[in-house]
């Protein structure tokens, strides 16, 4: 009877042993934020940049400086130019007014001779003469306004031309100051003041580390159970068996299969086949990047953030 009670109660203790060892999540997977890499959009000077690794900063905010100074003096060469031509423009009808009046004249006088031929008091060469002169005179002044028009025409096309120069040097001066394309976390910084930089440098990256990511891995099985804005609950792992309960929420799945990969451990870890998901979860600080984290796909039941065993519940 004794051997028989020994047995009995090695099998509990195995039984025992097999039931603490159930998986209290559905995947695992690596906790990422989105990053952003910030590019030199000039070529010149890093004159001032005050990004160091660490920094919380807004989106929009100034961060440095590239030397503008070649941009604005190349922006005031090109507004003295402009006042050039708008100077070179014709009056045209000052400078057909002379012109006109010529022409006004002949047309009275053909109509006088015309008169005077119809009472037979002048001869019809005169009113030749006057129709001549009329004829003449129209034509140098419609050559003088074709001239003139085609000169004032390329003026303000030169006129245009500067002032769409000078918006792009503008736009040139505007991309010398470096600013934030996001708000976040700076992770990385890749030059310091002083430095001459060129156009697709890379001076910085930024993430924004308040909204965070999980990305997991599910196997086909576990895809029935999970959809776009399902609530989960999500485990920052420490190690040690110290994690922290976050409520996440499922922000992307994966519209196509791909091999497991190595590093991931899934539920069944048999499966060829997995689906890349994302699911976003509301940083409290405590989540870095690359920190390991585990998604169980029973909905949390309160929406705040639960601590165990380590911190104090928030």
């Amino acid at each position: 009877m004794k051997p028989t009670r020994s047995i009995l109660a090695g099998v509990v203790l195995l039984m025992t042993a097999c039931g603490g060892d159930e998986k209290a999540y559905d995947a695992t997977g690596t906790f990422e934020a989105t990053e952003t890499t910030v590019f030199a959009e000039q070529n010149g000077t890093l004159l001032t940049f005050i990004v160091n690794e660490g920094d919380s900063i807004s989106q929009g905010q100034e961060v440095g400086l590239i030397d503008t100074t070649q941009t604005w003096l190349k922006i005031q060469q090109l507004v003295a130019t402009k006042q050039v031509y708008q100077s070179q423009k014709p009056d045209m009808e000052r400078q057909v007014a002379a012109t006109r009046q010529q022409l006004a004249k002949a047309r009275q006088d053909e109509q006088r001779y015309r008169e005077l031929v119809a009472d037979g008091a002048a001869p019809s060469k005169m009113l030749d003469d006057a129709t001549s002169q009329v004829q003449v005179l129209q034509k140098q002044l419609d050559a003088q306004v074709s001239t003139l028009s085609t000169q004032l025409s390329t003026l303000n096309s030169q006129v245009s031309t500067a002032d769409v120069q000078i918006e792009q040097l503008r736009d040139m001066l505007r991309k010398c100051h470096i600013t934030a394309p996001t708000k976040g976390t700076v992770l990385e910084k890749y030059v310091e003041r002083g430095e001459l930089v060129a156009t697709g440098k890379p001076l910085f990256k930024v993430a924004d580390t308040q909204g965070m990511f999980l990305r997991a891995y599910v196997t086909s099985a576990q895809l029935q159970h999970i959809k776009i804005g399902q609530r989960v609950k999500v485990f920052a792992d420490y190690g040690d068996q110290q994690k922290r309960e976050y409520e996440g929420t499922v922000a992307w799945i994966s519209s196509r299969s791909e091999f497991t990969p190595k590093t991931i451990l899934t539920d069944d870890e048999r499966a060829d086949l997995v689906y890349a998901v994302k699911i976003a979860v509301r940083n409290d600080g405590y989540i870095k990047i690359g920190m390991y984290g585990e998604v169980s796909l029973t909905p949390s039941p309160s929406s705040s953030p639960s601590v165990s065993p380590i911190g104090e519940r928030k």
